[in-house]
């Protein structure tokens, strides 16, 4: 069943799951009398999907009413789809396009389905079969927004081209045993699908070295290694990273997403709220090496967010050590991560950088990485291996092993909401750590 074709425009204004979105609808009804018929839709309740394991099957089969005083000639039903999951056959009387994330949202898939039939007033109609979705193996919280219309919502900005669908067409059927919308019945929802999955976030560490008086480059690490990507609340971010500089250094330059929070400590940013799995991001500092502190360490550790899907703890820390000549050597051979233990001897290395797809290197303005190329970078005062480790190892794969797009850069705004937690990481730093 072809889309009508273009006719008057009309602006809508809805709010859900992305925010509220511009939707600019096709073929508007012509405007009617005051004293003319009045139309309305309402959507029926929409159950929640929880505890869904990624491969899985999501049936959606919505209802809605016409809660107007006059027949609708045909309505419109859309689906706003979190990346985490995916459909596979749709039907040929729908449309299905991509939007593109944005500064403070996700990337997103729209479905958008014409019923072109009439929709009587006070009768529970739903689609005759349900429109399936699947739970990729990224899948962890996501949403689906389900909106029904009398007019058709077309991409916003950002969209790429529209394909239609190749399945069986849909048609609405009438739901007698449904009960009617209450009064008041939004004509959007948002539905939660909650996935039974992991996401690995972890920091990688660095070795500092060179001669006191030396100004070198530190490189340090954040990555989720998957499989899930993370996409908190509204309002909320996923992630952020504390880095603290050992005593005896001091930090020249920071990297654009990191904020100090007092003394050498540093609130950073991942560049969006989300983080997408095999994503990594590597901030840099030019830093000082004033002089040789016996026993001096920094510190990288994941922020306070609470991460009930992170099951591994060992690589939410790691150590930044300090070497510096005609001084003591604090580091007994370089390591990049203490598995969240601070303590034990470090694996050695030669402060270098080796990724697997990523490029495994920084800018002084931050690098994020996601699937390219092996690449190495060494020299004094760069990380040390991210890949491999003894005891002291990171306990995963820093790199990005797998494709998404890149996390977004954002200016010293974007990290703003995380400096008040990087005051405790400046506290430690005055007060010592214990090892």
């Amino acid at each position: 069943m072809p889309f009508s074709s273009p006719g008057p425009r009309a602006v809508r204004q809805t709010a859900g799951a992305f925010g509220a979105v511009a939707l600019i609808a096709l073929c508007a009804a012509p405007a009617v009398a005051a004293d003319g018929p009045a139309t309305g839709l309402a959507l029926g309740t929409i159950a929640p999907f929880d505890k869904v394991k990624p491969g899985s099957e999501l049936p959606l089969s919505p209802t809605f009413t016409n809660t107007g005083t006059a027949a609708l000639d045909k309505v419109w039903l859309s689906y706003s789809v979190t990346r985490g999951l995916g459909q596979s056959a749709v039907p040929s009387n729908c449309l299905s396009y991509t939007v593109g994330s944005a500064a403070e949202e996700p990337g997103h898939t729209q479905l958008v389905c014409e019923f072109d039939q009439p929709v009587q007033t006070g009768v529970v109609y739903a689609p005759e079969r349900p429109l399936t979705l699947k739970a990729l193996d990224r899948a962890l919280y996501e949403h689906v927004q389900v909106t029904v219309d009398s007019s058709a919502p077309v991409p916003d900005d950002g969209a790429a081209a529209p394909v239609h669908g190749t399945a069986a067409a849909l048609k609405l059927v009438e739901r007698p045993d449904e009960k009617t919308p209450p009064a008041g019945a939004a004509s959007s929802a948002d539905v939660a699908v909650n996935a039974v999955n992991t996401a690995d976030l972890q920091v990688g560490g660095a070795q500092l070295k060179g001669k006191a008086g030396d100004t070198v480059t530190l490189r340090v690490r954040f990555a989720n290694a998957g499989p899930a990507w993370v996409r908190p609340q509204p309002g909320q971010r996923a992630a952020h990273v504390l880095v603290t500089l050992p005593e005896g250094t001091s930090a020249v330059r920071t990297d654009t997403l990191c904020t100090n929070t007092g003394a050498e400590s540093y609130a950073c940013g991942t560049g969006a709220p989300w983080v997408n799995e095999h994503e990594s991001r590597t901030y840099t500092f030019k830093v000082k090496l004033d002089k040789a502190v016996p026993g001096a360490r920094g510190y990288v550790e994941l922020g306070s967010e609470a991460r009930p899907f992170d099951h591994v703890k060992k690589n939410d820390t790691a150590r930044i050590t300090l070497a510096v000549s005609g001084g003591t050597d604090t580091t007994g051979g370089g390591s990049t991560g203490d598995g969240g233990s601070k303590g034990g001897d470090s694996t050695g290395g030669t402060g270098s950088t080796t990724s697997t797809g990523g490029t495994g290197t920084g800018t002084d303005g931050g690098t994020t990485t996601t699937n390219g190329t092996t690449g190495t970078t060494s020299g004094t005062g760069t990380t040390g291996d991210l890949t491999t480790g003894g005891s002291d190892s990171t306990g995963g794969n820093l790199a990005a092993t797998g494709a998404g797009p890149a996390l977004p850069l954002a200016g010293a705004a974007a990290v703003a909401v995380v400096v008040g937690a990087g005051v405790v990481v400046a506290a430690r730093r005055r007060g010592g750590r214990e090892d």
